[in-house]
């Protein structure tokens, strides 16, 4: 399930699309939000996936060697632990991942570079060639094979992102909340399950409810919240301020004043992480200076009011 912070991420990027796109529709910005979680959403069966694609290609080399004329002993003999891998063979064999796929039409099968790349990069770590070597045959042996495949071999892979980025724009940016998505998948799962444990979309309704409140309330009170920015830049030119930094400063703001049960420092963390990833340097310890001046006064002027549900931490 998506994290509030990736949700709140992708409302500050449908806020850009808003203020620096030809469309000034709210209501049609709101719906392309949407789309676009949907869209992320498709990526988490589509790498759940990857692992099965590379063993079966693992299993393609084993047949080749056994055809060979004149085969090699290691050929004869080959070591099918991989292939043998409880884990892979869940999430090869599950129903609803298999759904999942077709309903979406997601698969690896136009990028065979790909899983090749991936496949010598595993057989050349380390976790691979000590998990092979391993005589024990445990399932928790097996589900750490994979999760060091994805942390080590899939994380971060340049070639991986170039091909998500030819599926989609956003993909590349999206998989590392992706992979914690299938690396919690990978915790939960179990020996002699029925069904792989996959992660909804969210956590609750409130979270998509939560979504397309916060981005209504950013996107219509924007003028409103710039105004309360550009009196605590006085000393700036508002407008060589990075318009990302505005953008995540008017957010914040929404968020702070129209989510009462939301506590003000889970707000002020979030948009300043968020600083540090998507503004330019230094951006972070300015906002993070802006806000703590702007709550204080708001909170003075009564309007941040923070109540109810115990100000449980999001």
């Amino acid at each position: 399930m998506f994290s509030r912070r990736f949700l709140r991420i992708k409302v500050v990027k449908a806020i850009y699309a808003h203020l620096t796109g030809a469309c000034d529709s709210v209501a049609m910005e709101e719906k392309n939000l949407m789309t676009g979680i949907d869209k992320a959403y498709d990526l988490y069966p589509h790498m759940l996936s990857l692992i099965a694609d590379v063993k079966r290609y693992a299993e393609e080399r084993i047949e080749i060697g056994l055809r060979k004329h004149l085969p090699t002993q290691e050929e004869l003999n080959p070591n099918r632990k991989f292939i043998r891998n409880a884990v892979v063979a869940q999430i090869e064999n599950d129903d609803e991942l298999d759904r999942m796929l077709i309903e979406k039409r997601l698969g690896w099968g136009s990028y065979p570079e790909l899983i090749k790349h991936l496949y010598n990069k595993m057989v050349e770590s380390e976790y691979y060639i000590n998990y092979m070597a391993s005589e024990q045959n445990s399932y928790a042996e097996d589900c750490k094979l994979v999760e060091e495949f994805y942390l080590q071999t899939v994380q971060d892979n340049p070639m991986l992102n170039e091909v998500l980025e030819e599926s989609s724009i956003m993909w590349s940016d999206e998989v590392d909340f992706i992979l914690i998505m299938v690396l919690r998948t990978l915790s939960a799962c179990r020996a002699k399950q029925e069904a792989l444990p996959l992660l909804p979309k969210y956590k609750s309704d409130d979270d998509e409810a939560f979504v397309k409140r916060l981005f209504a309330r950013a996107a219509v009170n924007y003028d409103e919240h710039i105004k309360i920015v550009e009196q605590y830049t006085r000393n700036w030119d508002v407008e060589r301020i990075a318009v990302m930094d505005n953008i995540i400063l008017t957010t914040a703001i929404a968020e702070l004043v129209g989510f009462d049960s939301i506590p003000v420092k889970v707000t002020l963390d979030e948009y300043i992480e968020i600083a540090k990833y998507y503004s330019t340097l230094g951006s972070s310890t300015f906002i993070n200076g802006l806000l703590d001046k702007i709550t204080a006064d708001l909170t003075a002027d009564g309007r941040i009011n923070k109540q109810g549900r115990g100000l449980v931490e999001f």
